[in-house]
């Protein structure tokens, strides 16, 4: 690869909050730590103290969460105390898996990679008729047969510990109660590990896998998770299970509301493909047995989570906790009433350089998406050129040639299939030159994809599974596979409007000046009717002086060594970010500064809700006046 890449990225970025900045600084110092032995020292603590009949301990777990290491030291401490130990696993009282594929066919689907949102299926369909009831009846018959010993005083009382993903659904009022989380990021290792989506049995196809997770385990059980939050004593993140950081629901508290007054950046999470490039993978120091690197996201709000630091410890919890948890004070007001607790827009990176072209693609236009895919926003893009090969001579196809719809591509596309003959995308399509700096803006329905040797920062809403591949050069994907062609979807949704005038006058962006300070300026580079984002670029040459005017802003450094961040109110929360990296400005900073770091200039894309946009994308579980 002969591109440039700065050395400076930084891939594991940890938020760090102050002891000293929060309002009560002992929840942290007393609930807030890293290994197994001071939460094991915290529930002993509470089972000796306890005067009941018996201590009953409810785990609960995301799917792939390691919460059985937490049983087998529950049950050890057990057994070395003579404590009369009883235990329950969830899966005991889940639907087989034939049952549950039955059942959710409707939203699953036959189709490999799009189903229907399962928006009005709850926990409980996961479980077998009055499983609570037989929870109950089973718990009370293991409790019979050590009562009598226990009012003898010949032994301690008994411990009872229901475990697994919907622990506190069958075990409502525990004395004591966790939850067991993990990130979206490590759940999809374990997918191509084998793991399947929960309750389905195991995965023999990642890609379906994804899909089962998408359109009905996360829509379940990450609700369920956020709506019982508040009802655990203790968060535990399981993303490293040799180390895992916990938080007393109080400390998580103190930490999500600290972390929502502060400029925050996620952790990115990358991905290879059959058309990734070299570029990000050097960059961003992924592993040499890497092939390459396709995708880079930060952030995509559902999939992303944040590195939290305090007192030296290090928790990693969930993007959307944050959102649910202080969704006024990270979206602002105006964007709470359009989009809830849904983070609406996503930066992410497509890295073609030494690569190969994507697939020539579009996106459903909102009413399809919603009625089809039970989906409430459709996928708005934009492509930021980054960075390119240099000698090359990089593409961006956008829009149908003059007097080509879409039925003229299908039919070629499938003569192409037909004979394995490759098609001339230009004969149907129109091919731009692209040149870093250009911004193509990408509303659904407009046919489109990037030609090789591009870095393009997207700037989209915040979607992304839901690309109709119309082709895709007749090549495999890297399982072998060939890649899914989406022609059904695809007829529905293509706009034969979108052709070359209108391309060229419409979603070329051609910059605008719209603030100027000392040597610095602004420009507006993207907003259209039909996308939900605005994008502006600025090119600092000094201070900057900016507000967030109640809705968050979020900055990508794109040219430059380093810009710092300086929140008006509280200069201490000031952050520092290198090329490439991502910074979200959540609504609640108000007034802050910008500076460039070190010799030279800096560019960054800035980007927010359109301030036309009125339309309301709310989430299916939202509730007006607040979280579901």
């Amino acid at each position: 690869m002969t591109a440039s890449v700065p050395p400076s990225f930084n891939p594991l970025p940890v938020n760090s909050i102050p002891v000293h900045s929060l309002e009560e600084p002992s929840l942290i110092l007393d609930g807030f730590s890293k290994d197994y032995d001071s939460l094991m020292a915290r529930l002993t603590t509470m089972y000796k103290n306890h005067g009941g009949e018996a201590f009953v301990v409810a785990i609960d777990a995301a799917n792939g969460a390691q919460y059985r290491r937490w049983v087998n030291r529950l049950r050890t401490y057990c057994e070395e105390e003579d404590i009369p130990w009883i235990g329950i696993d969830t899966a005991r009282y889940m639907k087989k898996p034939e049952d549950l594929l039955r059942q959710f066919h409707p939203y699953l689907t036959d189709n490999r990679a799009f189903g229907r949102i399962a928006a009005d299926v709850s926990e409980d369909g996961y479980f077998q008729e009055g499983a609570g009831k037989k929870w109950i009846q089973d718990v009370q018959q293991k409790l019979r047969i050590c009562s009598e010993a226990v009012k003898a005083g010949e032994t301690p009382i008994p411990m009872v510990v229901t475990a697994g993903p919907g622990a506190l659904f069958l075990c409502p009022a525990p004395d004591v109660s966790a939850y067991c989380d993990l990130s979206r990021e490590y759940q999809q290792k374990l997918h191509r590990m084998g793991m399947g989506s929960l309750g389905l049995g195991e995965s023999a196809d990642p890609v379906e896998t994804y899909k089962q997770a998408l359109f009905l385990e996360w829509p379940v059980w990450e609700n369920y998770r956020n709506r019982h939050l508040y009802d655990y004593d203790v968060y535990i993140d399981m993303n490293q299970p040799e180390s895992p950081a916990w938080a007393t629901l109080p400390a998580l508290r103190e930490l999500l509301a600290a972390a929502a007054r502060r400029p925050f950046r996620v952790k990115p999470f990358f991905a290879p493909g059959i058309w990734g490039g070299q570029y990000l993978k050097e960059l961003c120091g992924l592993p040499e047995d890497w092939r390459n690197c396709a995708w880079a996201f930060e952030p995509i709000a559902p999939e992303n989570t944040l590195l939290i630091e305090a007192n030296g410890s290090v928790i990693e919890v969930p993007f959307p906790l944050l959102l649910t948890s202080h969704p006024e004070e990270i979206m602002g007001g105006r964007n709470v009433e359009l989009f809830g607790d849904y983070f609406p827009i996503r930066f992410d990176y497509l890295d073609t350089i030494d690569g190969d072209n994507l697939s020539l693609q579009v996106h459903p236009q909102q009413a399809y998406i919603e009625r089809t895919f039970n989906e409430t926003m459709t996928q708005q893009e934009s492509y930021y050129i980054m960075e390119q090969k240099p000698g090359s001579s990089p593409i961006v196809a956008l829009g149908f040639q003059e007097g080509i719809g879409g039925s003229d591509l299908l039919q070629a596309v499938d003569q192409a299939h037909e004979t394995r003959q490759p098609l001339d995308i230009g004969q149907y399509v129109n091919v731009w030159e692209s040149r870093k700096g250009d911004l193509f803006l990408i509303p659904p329905g407009a046919v489109h994809f990037s030609g090789r040797d591009n870095l393009v920062l997207e700037i989209s809403s915040t979607t992304w599974w839901f690309t109709f591949k119309i082709y895709d050069h007749l090549r495999l994907d890297q399982d072998g596979l060939p890649r899914p062609i989406n022609r059904d979807h695809a007829e529905q949704n293509m706009i034969d409007a979108f052709d070359t005038a209108y391309v060229r006058e419409h979603l070329i962006a051609q910059p605008k000046i719209s603030c100027v300070q000392g040597n610095s300026t602004e420009e507006l580079l993207g907003e259209r009717d039909d996308l939900l984002f605005q994008v502006k670029r600025l090119r600092l040459n000094g201070p900057w002086e900016d507000h967030t005017e109640d809705g968050f802003v979020m900055y990508n450094l794109v040219e430059g060594q380093r810009v710092r961040l300086i929140p008006e109110r509280d200069e201490e929360a000031a952050v520092e970010w290198g090329y490439a990296e991502a910074y979200i400005v959540p609504a609640s900073i108000g007034g802050y500064r910008l500076e460039p770091v070190g010799p030279g200039s800096c560019t960054l894309i800035r980007a927010q809700v359109s301030p036309g946009w009125n339309t309301p994308l709310l989430p299916h579980q939202w509730k007006p006046g607040g979280r579901a």
